[in-house]
């Protein structure tokens, strides 16, 4: 736990070329269970077993509580992914883990509803919450697992800059079994114009 001074007020929408970041609001449950519910054949081979109530009202309680605790605690901060043309939501991402310290780093996940899916706004939100970890968590190292067939999540993590460090055997798991995922990292030093030394 830390308490940087960011984490005592509220988060302002963060802003992309093609999306706005913003914290998860109770009252996004429909929008949110529509969209996760449409595309849950898209998404489900990339996460962990849905429950048999993922998309009740209750679980999305749960949810929003667990998102505001572990912001409120500096560990996580979860974002909603909404399209600037439309103002629909679109998908999420999280950074997760969040470590200070000696380690000064943190861990990406996202998912984007599938009609959403390939134009580029998964990209722009990586590359909008990497530049706020560095820039103002003063984070040193962004982190992303990605299962190794799933080339569109490599392909957004190599489009955002992420490199290749490895492979993690069994590392999640997935949709009901352990799971290989490739370890990708960007670290601050990767950025124009990053800040070298600390």
């Amino acid at each position: 736990m830390f308490a940087l001074p960011f984490f005592r007020r509220d988060l302002p929408a963060l802003k992309g070329e093609k999306v706005i970041l913003r914290f998860p609001l109770a009252n996004d449950y429909r929008e949110w269970a529509a969209l996760r519910g449409d595309s849950r054949a898209f998404l489900e081979r990339w996460e962990p077993r849905w429950t048999p109530d993922e998309l009740d009202r209750t679980a999305w309680r749960h949810r929003i509580g667990r998102y505001r605790e572990d912001y409120a605690q500096g560990v996580a901060i979860a974002l909603f992914i909404v399209e600037k043309t439309s103002g629909k939501l679109a998908g999420g991402v999280t950074l997760g883990n969040i470590r200070h310290g000696v380690c000064q780093s943190a861990h990406i996940g996202y998912w984007m509803g599938e009609r959403y899916a390939g134009r580029g706004l998964m990209t722009d939100s990586v590359n909008v919450l990497v530049r706020f970890a560095f820039d103002t968590l003063k984070l040193h190292r962004v982190e992303a697992a990605c299962i190794p067939d799933n080339a569109r999540s490599i392909r957004v993590l190599e489009k955002a800059g992420f490199q290749r460090e490895g492979l993690l055997r069994s590392y999640l798991r997935i949709n009901g079994s352990w799971q290989d995922h490739y370890l990708y990292a960007r670290i601050v030093d990767d950025l124009p114009g990053a800040r070298t030394k600390d």
